[in-house]
């Protein structure tokens, strides 16, 4: 079993895989209850689900959220150990990162929704006729509103899916209007500038690149990302080295390793050298829920809230 912090890193990078694609019906399944089969075009294909599913495992974090926003919860059995949240889920030590096709089968699931396909769990499962939906680590905001409309879809939630998304997208797309504003140089840097930032997976300085989902989450306010020109920027998840980050000197730090490895404002200041960046002399180092910024679910807004009140404080010079 890997370790909580090895857990969130290998999580997170797992969100430059491909996404699954559109959902698609046959037969009569606009409302996919008991009795009218719906099938769901996942990233392991066209997968038929016979009826309304009651007990459903997941074993993706991101998707038990999804499953419990729609109003799926009751459906839900059991989730993998990851799946913190909501806090009333049925988490067990089923693993996502080694799957154990018989510890699932012993949950008599109808469904089992997973965002990764390790060890051949796809085929041990589907050999033994139980449906399962392969929703992959997104790439774009799209694919993210894709797999909701396919959770809902198949659990029979299509309406509560729809709510979802709509209010997702209103919630992205007032808070990126909301921060539209010319952003204002940090102190002692030139005017006319964009804001830069950076964003830290863990105290071992791994970041992310504008080329990953993360990436173009900040993207949509126009920050600038210091990893990018980094080594080993092409794999999307460079580890920085103390000296380029240093010299990269960005206005703003974004900290998603708050929980996996307790960092904050003041143990970033105590970093030998750090106290001399923009973003700490500033107070622009913010704090992220791990989890939330490693998941592209429905907490997704607030994670582009906390992101859009930096912007709108460093934009006004504050």
């Amino acid at each position: 079993m890997p370790s909580l912090r090895a857990a969130i890193l290998i999580g997170v990078m797992a969100l430059s895989a491909a996404a699954c694609g559109d959902t698609t019906e046959s037969g009569d399944t606009s409302s996919g209850t008991a009795g009218k089969p719906v099938t769901v075009q996942a990233a392991n294909g066209a997968v038929t689900i016979p009826a309304t599913p009651k007990r459903i495992v997941s074993l993706s974090p991101t998707h038990t959220e999804t499953l419990f926003a729609i109003g799926a919860g009751k459906q839900v059995v059991a989730v993998d150990e990851y799946s913190t949240f909501p806090a009333g889920a049925p988490k067990t030590k089923l693993s996502g990162f080694k799957p154990n096709a018989e510890a699932i089968i012993g949950y008599k699931p109808d469904l089992v929704v997973l965002s990764d396909d390790l060890d051949g769990i796809v085929k041990a499962l589907t050999k033994v006729k139980i449906p399962v939906l392969l929703e992959p680590s997104v790439t774009k905001l799209d694919e993210a509103y894709d797999e909701i409309t396919d959770l809902g879809q198949a659990t029979g939630r299509e309406a509560d899916a729809k709510k979802l998304v709509d209010g997702m997208r209103a919630s992205i797309q007032q808070t990126v209007a909301a921060a539209a504003t010319k952003p204002q140089p940090a102190s002692g840097k030139p005017a006319g500038k964009q804001l830069t930032y950076y964003h830290e997976l863990d105290n071992q300085l791994h970041s992310v690149t504008s080329k990953t989902f993360i990436g173009q989450v900040y993207g949509l306010f126009g920050l600038r990302n210091v990893a990018d020109k980094a080594e080993k920027a092409s794999g999307g998840y460079p580890q920085l080295s103390r000296e380029y980050l240093l010299k990269s000197n960005p206005d703003l730090i974004f900290l998603a390793d708050t929980k996996c490895c307790g960092q904050n404002e003041a143990a970033v200041a105590k970093r030998s050298g750090w106290q001399d960046l923009t973003a700490v002399k500033d107070k622009r180092v913010i704090p992220l829920d791990d989890d939330i910024a490693s998941r592209w679910g429905p907490r997704l807004p607030e994670f582009v809230k906390v992101i859009g009140a930096a912007v709108q404080k460093a934009s006004a010079g504050a």
